[in-house]
């Protein structure tokens, strides 16, 4: 075995092409239940439409985030939540969450073709982003999905793939197109709220690898959100989908290893840590000229966190909830 803090040999690491094959089985053969849609491309991948031309739903976005997680998470949505005016609430567990989180769910696959209006662009998140492995982050944890024998995506997005995107996909992947399947969740849409912001314990562990703390070193975790009102303006849906995690998100990570580096972990992981905290992400991204790269990625975590040292028992926390900022992005798009 590894010690503490080294990756698990690959052939340790469970599939998550093969866990999410079930889970998309059945959100196939239970769509027109879900108000979601089912078709064929010209090159014979799987399209599922969970609210573009459908209408879909929280439960259809519930369904899709535990696909996003690959297989490996688990995604209520209930009441809990600690804002009044928003009492419910988006909570997410895994079973290994470095693997579902950051080599499933994580939106690290950037897929385009062609350019200007005609051009196509969106970030692939999923368990498909392990069979192709294309991104520095499958080097880095030492795993990739070769048993897989299915790609399946989840896409933030309101067009359907072309044809030629999808070819290069499956190449990618070392797949046949009609071994594809990619899901559509568009950010206005309420399957799409619901997925986005059950990130929220993603996002905590994508800054855990960024401050270089010791992935291995994450034992489990545990994350919610209050679920944010969807809105028909694509830049008001990003920017509560966002800020639900960024003023109302909350986990707690379970990590091995010295209790000062636990605490200081605590201290650096939440969301007010940023120089760019303190309004609403729409204003932050308008102020940034609409450029994502001009916005400090240190920004993207939840607002509050605790992180429990397992050698020793002990428990830190920081940050704290940001109830007037939620409130000026629910109740107002942050305008």
């Amino acid at each position: 075995m590894s010690s503490v803090d080294e990756p698990l040999p690959s052939s340790e690491w469970p599939s998550v092409g093969r866990l999410a094959q079930p889970l998309v089985a059945r959100l196939c053969r239970e769509a027109q239940a879900l108000r979601i849609r089912v078709s064929r491309t010209a090159v014979g991948a799987t399209i599922v439409d969970g609210g573009i031309a459908a209408l879909g739903g929280i439960e259809a976005g519930r369904r899709i985030a535990e696909i996003c997680m690959g297989g490996l998470g688990q995604v209520t949505v209930g009441q809990g939540s600690p804002f009044t005016d928003w009492p419910f609430q988006v909570s997410v567990s895994a079973s290994d969450p470095v693997v579902a989180c950051l080599a499933s769910q994580y939106a690290g696959w950037s897929l385009s073709h062609g350019e200007g209006a005609d051009g196509y662009f969106a970030m692939a998140s999923g368990p498909g982003r392990a069979r192709a492995a294309k991104e520095e982050l499958f080097r880095e944890l030492g795993y990739t999905d070769a048993e897989a024998f299915w790609g399946f995506f989840v896409l933030e997005t309101d067009r359907v793939p072309p044809d030629e995107l999808i070819a290069q996909v499956a190449s990618d992947c070392g797949l046949a197109p009609s071994a594809l399947t990619f899901v559509l969740t568009p950010t206005t849409s309420l399957a799409g709220t619901v997925q986005i912001t059950a990130r929220v314990l993603e996002v905590a562990l994508h800054k855990v690898h960024a401050l270089a703390f010791p992935l291995a070193r994450v034992r489990d975790g545990l994350g919610a959100a209050p679920l944010p009102p969807p809105s028909p303006d694509f830049l008001t849906a990003m920017g509560r989908t966002n800020d639900a995690i960024l003023f109302g998100g909350e986990v707690q990570l379970f990590v091995t290893g010295p209790e000062a580096e636990a605490a200081n972990l605590a201290a650096r992981l939440p969301s007010s840590a940023s120089r760019d905290f303190g309004k609403p992400f729409g204003r932050i991204f308008a102020d940034a000229g609409g450029d994502f790269y001009q916005i400090d990625p240190m920004l993207f975590s939840p607002a509050r966190v605790m992180v429990t040292a397992l050698d020793t028992g002990r428990t830190f926390t920081g940050g704290g909830f940001a109830h007037d900022l939620l409130a000026q992005s629910f109740g107002d798009g942050g305008a």
